[in-house]
């Protein structure tokens, strides 16, 4: 969701729809990365356990370990194309406010 966040900024910033959804993929995508590789191995030990009980280790380890791995997959593509598909036509979120704010002079704010 903070890659939506970061499109909207972006776009309230006065960028371009199409370069605002690659620019901010670009920031989150090494955070994105960086948390999901750090949940995955936390995985790994309990996919490799062996003993009493590792059954359901096991198994847990391979729900995480999948589970965090396609919802990396879903977050640095899935959800920039389906926001590009679904926010296409709309304007910057912020877009009435600042309209607004422009037609405010700071005479009538007083």
């Amino acid at each position: 969701m903070l890659i939506v966040e970061f499109i909207n900024q972006m776009r309230d910033k006065g960028m371009q729809f199409g370069d605002a959804i690659v620019e901010a993929s670009r920031i989150r995508l090494r955070p994105v990365i960086m948390t999901a590789f750090c949940a995955v191995m936390g995985s790994v030990p309990l996919i490799l356990a062996h003993g009493p009980g590792s059954a359901s280790r096991q198994a847990l380890g391979v729900v995480i370990f999948s589970g965090v791995s396609l919802a990396t997959l879903f977050t640095l593509f899935i959800v920039p194309s389906v926001y590009n598909l679904m926010a296409r036509r709309t304007s910057s979120p912020n877009a009435i406010a600042n309209e607004l704010a422009a037609m405010t002079s700071p005479s009538e704010a007083l």
